[in-house]
């Protein structure tokens, strides 16, 4: 098989995900915000190998397998990550507990939906991502770009993690009403794919 550009992309991003990992669970200073660079280069791929793919028409079923894999991966690790951290700058343990609820809601969407285009795929059915899903991407990623260099930024300026903590915390929340809204639309408007 051949693998063509928009597949190394997403082969790409599936290969930094241990090194986005590794960035931001060992400790030294600044490991947060190199974290978060990796995450910023694994969603520009994201947007690349999609754009490239078809443009170029190189849509491949290797790609159309494993780019939503690669895009799952990296959100359940950003968020897991976000959840075991313990910032100093969310002193209330209630906004720990909403954060856990919200990556639970997020994971069980994702994967809801994954094994309805399963189903819808063994039907011969093929289903576009709707304008909800993609507002929700965008609410997602902005929320893990707040959250995830809290740690540096609060060291480096309390002020400015505190800012970037309670905004990105807004954000996941709205991201994750998004999420249920998204998923309930999603399946349905797609319901005929689960009658017999």
């Amino acid at each position: 098989m051949k693998i063509n550009l928009p597949n190394k992309l997403t082969i790409f991003r599936i290969l930094m995900i241990p090194v986005f990992i590794a960035l931001y669970f060992v400790e030294f200073e600044g490991h947060t915000v190199a974290a978060l660079g990796v995450y910023f280069i694994a969603c520009l791929t994201d947007f690349f190998d999609g754009y490239l793919a078809r443009k170029h028409n190189l849509v491949t079923n290797f790609g159309k397998f494993t780019d939503p894999i690669a895009d799952k991966m990296l959100i359940a690790c950003s968020l897991i990550a976000i959840c075991v951290t313990d910032p100093i700058v969310a002193p209330v343990h209630v906004f720990k507990i909403l954060t856990a609820v919200y990556t639970m809601l997020i994971l069980s969407r994702e994967l809801m939906i994954s094994v309805f285009r399963t189903v819808a795929a063994d039907k011969h059915v093929v289903m576009a991502a709707d304008i909800f899903g993609k507002i929700k991407t965008l609410v997602q990623m902005m929320a893990l770009f707040a959250l995830l260099p809290v740690v540096d930024f609060y060291a480096w300026n309390p002020t400015a993690g505190l800012v970037f903590y309670y905004g990105g915390f807004g954000l996941l929340s709205l991201a994750t009403v998004l999420t249920v809204i998204s998923g309930v639309h999603y399946i349905v408007k797609n319901r005929s794919v689960l009658e017999d």
